[in-house]
């Protein structure tokens, strides 16, 4: 089985915004649903996804207060992670994530 690798955003000062999110969260289970999630991502497996526009997508989580994550295939090989949110500040966490990408791809 092919599986895709997974990449982790980093900002030019190293900072990971996805993995920062990850740890204001304090809820060990809410936090392990996360990663299990993540985790099925390397297999393609993405669940509850919707393509979002200038090639970032969001995992939608069901479960809290709306958990999103946002990401990017790269040549359909890499899955750049960018960074997670909730619904209450989604149109900043697009943004954002727009950003990224678009950092990200004038580096490469």
């Amino acid at each position: 089985m092919f599986m895709k690798e997974i990449e982790v955003y980093k900002t030019k000062s190293g900072k990971c915004p996805l993995n920062d999110w990850l740890d204001s969260i304090k809820d060990f289970s809410t936090r392990a649903r996360i990663e299990t999630r993540l985790n099925r991502l390397k297999y393609g497996n993405f669940g509850d996804y919707k393509y979002l526009s200038d090639g970032v997508s969001e995992l939608r989580l069901q479960f809290g207060s709306g958990y999103r994550i946002y990401y990017s295939e790269i040549d359909n090989i890499i899955i750049l992670l960018l960074l997670g949110g909730d619904k209450s500040i989604q149109n900043k966490d697009i943004t954002k994530a727009k950003e990224y990408l678009k950092i990200y791809k004038e580096n490469k």
